[in-house]
């Protein structure tokens, strides 16, 4: 469903396979699901899983948290509000390969050499 990248925490939410009005928040880290969702929500630690903490939460609950942090965004530029040494190097990682996705480098009006652009998302003729 989502990778949720907080300048906080970072979680992956995913629909529950046991009960179709829960979503499956799942977090890398201790404390990044309290850090979005509080203490209301149990968190469960599996650590032999690909995301060790998740806890189950309400699917609109987890909507209102997340449409409430982004109203409450106050920052210019993401990657320099984030203050964990730690996740601002995993979000600069990211942020460099998720650029290889732009026809042209951030910074650049050059397009990257061999560029092929999403297929089912090529302008109309």
């Amino acid at each position: 469903m989502a990778w949720l990248c907080f300048n906080d925490s970072f979680l992956s939410v995913v629909a529950s396979d046991k009960d179709p009005k829960v979503l499956n928040v799942r977090a890398r880290r201790v404390g990044d699901i309290e850090a979005v969702f509080g203490k209301t929500y149990p968190v469960v630690t599996l650590p032999a899983r690909d995301y060790a903490f998740r806890a189950f939460i309400p699917r609109d609950v987890v909507a209102n948290v997340v449409a409430a942090k982004l109203a409450a965004t106050d920052y210019t530029n993401f990657k320099d509000s984030v203050a964990d040494h730690h996740l601002h190097e995993a979000y600069a990682r990211t942020w460099s390969t998720m650029a290889a996705l732009q026809e042209c480098p951030p910074y650049s009006t050059k397009p990257r050499p061999g560029f092929r652009a999403h297929p089912l998302r090529l302008p109309k003729a």
